[in-house]
């Protein structure tokens, strides 16, 4: 294989990123609910050449059992990376990377479970990614969210998350792999869209407190259009499985596409009467 090489630039005289992208634009997104028939909840994610697979298992009996918590149900995310998924092998053992990633997501994911409703239980996310080609810890939290509602696991909220980063000078989202290996920092993120609180927040590298601030609000504005995009996946997933289509099949169905929206927490406030 021959050995990579540095580009020379980042970002072209005309503005643009390696890949074409403006440096607020997003890489192409494509989300897919239960895609394991085996897993009580799963998903699929394909960020750009990223592509990450995310099952849940759960609620259920915890082993070891020293790990236990009397009030809550505790929850276990591993994060893997399969050896074929970067261009240079990758050892099978679990890395430290993949160690502190797994916490990481863990901790993004926490916040938006009633984890309470399940005490002395597990709940149980593997996230598995099959390519890497940049940001795979936000993806891989897009990605285990899905799989945690679609294991009927209750939620407060789903969890969209991304990375902002400066390449060349210049703050851009959703970085791929040659600018979060080359470029001059990256600041990964999650929210709870229903909130605003923030889940996750790291930052590898130098930002000005300006540049941070725009790099918080521009990461804010791509969660929002990814959470879009995580509630349009889970639509698709459970008409897929709503009644068949009939005079009272099409009732059912509305019936069944309200009580979704409800749940994504999108339906509308009855109108006051005047």
């Amino acid at each position: 294989m021959s050995p990579e090489v540095k580009p020379d630039y980042l970002i072209s005289p005309e503005g643009l990123r390696l890949d074409g992208r403006r440096p607020d634009e997003l890489r192409p997104i494509e989300f897919e609910v239960g895609v394991l028939k085996t897993a009580d909840g799963s998903a699929m994610i394909k960020q750009g050449k990223t592509h990450i697979i995310a099952a849940v298992y759960g609620p259920r009996e915890l082993h070891p059992r020293h790990l236990t918590l009397n009030d809550k149900a505790y929850l276990r995310c591993v994060y893997r990376m399969a050896t074929f998924s970067v261009p240079d092998r990758k050892r099978p053992a679990p890395s430290r990377r993949e160690r502190e990633i797994s916490m990481v997501i863990t901790n993004a994911l926490e916040p938006a479970l009633f984890l309470e409703d399940f005490p002395r239980a597990v709940v149980d996310v593997f996230i598995q990614v099959i390519q890497a080609d940049g940001g795979t810890r936000c993806a891989a939290i897009n990605a285990a969210s899905l799989a945690l509602a679609d294991a009927g696991i209750p939620m407060r909220s789903l969890v969209p998350a991304v990375a902002v980063g400066k390449a060349d000078g210049t703050l851009i989202v959703d970085l791929g792999d040659m600018e979060d290996k080359y470029g001059e920092g990256d600041v990964p993120m999650a929210i709870l869209p229903s909130t605003g609180e923030i889940t996750l927040l790291q930052q590898d590298g130098s930002f000005t407190k300006e540049e941070l601030l725009e790099a918080m609000q521009m990461g804010l504005n791509a969660c929002k259009y990814i959470h879009e995009l995580q509630k349009e996946a889970l639509k698709r997933a459970y008409l897929k499985r709503a009644p068949e289509a009939g005079s009272e099949g099409e009732d059912e169905e509305e019936d069944y596409e309200d009580d979704l929206e409800t749940d994504l927490g999108e339906s509308e406030l009855p109108e006051e009467e005047e």
